[in-house]
């Protein structure tokens, strides 16, 4: 397979299991947690690093900001020959209670953005594979810490999630609303991928905070700390598959 023109790598290049968070500097604070890394390849707003935890190797590749830079990376990822991806993000809280530096593992994503309706109709999920969802809650649970578990939505428009959408997202119970999943899930789904996502809360919509709210950091520093949390908990699943 000839090498991959945005994320610059080829066959050999990565593992089977890949981590891919959107942001290019969590592909850092990931590797942080694991051993002999390796940088790959890095071009736009894609990073990608080998690395190995608990005896597994992994790669470690970020997708950037939303569903279209994300499709992208998995298409890539996949003609490489990645077999499983795990997105480990963040996420906007839609539910009354859930707390910023909570975590969601999303069992759907709603699909709220164009990408997808390249692909296939609307009608078809974007959800999870079992194995990677059932993973990520178990390796929560050996690490003692609580997730929420449930549907979610991914967005393209940042800036236009007004308050009739988040009315309408909050009485449907999604717990929440990220950028990237839907294409994700489904684009996993159509090339016999395996998919998950667990997803650290930056903010709540329906409870009028949202990331960058406390000043010049985008993360709250809750929410900062429960990154690391939630990597662990991705690393752990990842040794599982």
């Amino acid at each position: 397979m000839a090498k991959q023109p945005h994320l610059l790598v080829e066959s050999a290049d990565v593992h089977e299991t890949a981590i891919i968070p959107g942001d290019p500097g969590r592909v850092e604070r990931i590797a942080d947690q694991c051993e002999y890394v390796e940088h790959v390849a890095e071009n736009r707003e894609y990073t990608v690093v080998n690395a190995e935890y608990n005896g597994t190797s992994l790669t470690i590749c970020s997708t950037g900001i939303g569903c279209p830079s994300a499709a992208i990376a998995v298409e890539e990822l996949n003609a490489v020959g990645v077999e499983t991806v795990i997105r480990c993000g963040t996420t906007g809280a839609l539910q009354t209670g859930i707390e910023i530096g909570d975590m969601v593992v999303a069992t759907a994503a709603a699909k709220e953005e164009g990408t997808t309706k390249r692909y296939e109709s609307a009608v078809y999920p974007a959800a999870p594979d079992y194995g990677v969802l059932s993973a990520l809650v178990d390796a929560a649970e050996d690490n003692d810490e609580e997730v929420h578990v449930g549907p979610i939505v991914s967005d393209d428009a940042f800036y236009a999630e007004s308050e009739d959408y988040v009315d309408d997202w909050e009485a449907a119970n999604l717990l929440a609303i990220e950028m990237e999943a839907a294409a994700v899930f489904s684009l996993a789904r159509r090339k016999g991928m395996n998919a998950g996502a667990i997803c650290t809360v930056d903010g709540n919509l329906v409870e009028g905070t949202q990331k960058g709210a406390e000043g010049d950091e985008e993360l709250p520093e809750k929410a900062k700390n429960n990154v690391e949390r939630a990597i662990t908990i991705t690393l752990e699943a990842a040794t599982t598959l």
